[in-house]
């Protein structure tokens, strides 16, 4: 009894685990990538899941802003929850594929969009500095 409380309760924790990454990926997509994120990361008009770890490794070099909490650590683990189901699952059911693709670039414009934001941030803390 105790193992089938812990699956369902997994498995509750793991639909409300993604409906958060997607709420997140949701609303950085109404969000436009501002034309020196587009050329520092090379993302073209479509984001796809092959350009997720340059644009985190470029998101790191960036200062973490207050107000990101976990976000970028959430969407990580969903990106590599992903790539796992494109991995396995997918090989069986095909049409999870083209899911996973689209997600996978998802990910990465939301990534890229937390950049944007961090790059903006980065500059309001040096023009604060300056004019003190």
């Amino acid at each position: 009894m105790a193992t089938l409380i812990f699956i369902f309760s997994a498995a509750a924790l793991l639909q409300f685990f993604i409906s958060y990454c997607r709420s997140l990926i949701a609303a950085s997509i109404k969000q436009p990538l501002s034309a020196e994120v587009r050329d520092v990361t090379g993302i073209p008009a479509a984001a796809s899941g092959a350009d997720y770890d340059r644009v985190v490794q470029l998101l790191q070099l960036c200062p973490e802003r207050p107000e990101e909490g976990g976000r970028i650590r959430a969407i990580n683990a969903y990106y590599r929850l992903l790539t796992f189901i494109r991995a396995t699952a997918a090989r069986v059911i095909p049409p999870l594929v083209n899911w996973t693709e689209a997600e996978l670039g998802q990910c990465t414009y939301f990534a890229a969009v937390t950049l944007d934001r961090r790059i903006a941030f980065s500059r309001d803390m040096l023009a604060q500095q300056i004019d003190t």
